[in-house]
């Protein structure tokens, strides 16, 4: 990478570290876990720069494409790799174990102000391909032709896994909107 290529990778990526970092640590629920994420995003991008053709889009889709990809990477791994856990037979433990605390990087790790925490945990129950699309549309605002590119699928499928993020959210927050008296736009 020449000194020109490094400076326009300061200038047009690098402002975009915290927002890649907030889309991370909601994809990973776990603050190292996104580091790693965050880190392998611009080590991968570092790596393409030199390569990338500024579209009509710009960089924040492209970092949100590798986070993506860098996403389904670890946790394909992360599923592939042996648990210490495997061999535990658990049935000798029963009513051994006090408590459980909340896993390290959990929901209410996450900061996002002003949100209430019903809804945090109604987004964190999504399957991972219907979060994305939601989070990208709603926190990031991306359009729907972005979020096609960052999510590797045509905008109809976009369109539907909005469209079913949705209406999931608004199945596991009907007691809520009742107790809140929240209605529907008609």
């Amino acid at each position: 990478m020449t000194a020109d290529s490094g400076e326009r990778f300061e200038e047009h990526v690098l402002p975009h570290l915290d927002s890649v970092f907030r889309m991370a640590r909601r994809l990973a629920r776990n603050d190292s876990v996104a580091d790693d994420l965050v880190q392998e995003t611009f080590i991968r991008a570092f790596r393409a720069f030199p390569r990338f053709e500024m579209r009509d889009f710009g960089v924040r889709p492209w970092l949100f494409k590798i986070l993506h990809h860098a996403f389904y990477t670890h946790r394909g791994k992360s599923r592939r790799q042996p648990s210490l856990l495997d061999d535990v037979n658990f049935d000798l433990f029963e009513g051994a174990v006090g408590p459980t605390v909340p896993a390290e990087g959990g929901i209410e790790n996450i900061a996002w102000e002003g949100i209430d925490e019903e809804l945090k945990h109604a987004v964190e129950s999504l399957k991972p391909q219907y979060r994305v699309v939601l989070l990208l549309w709603s926190f990031e605002e991306l359009s729907y032709k972005e979020i096609a590119e960052v999510c590797d699928c045509a905008i109809g499928t976009v369109m539907s896994r909005l469209y079913r993020a949705r209406r999931l959210l608004a199945e596991k927050l009907s007691g809520y909107a009742e107790r809140e008296n929240i209605r529907r736009k008609p």
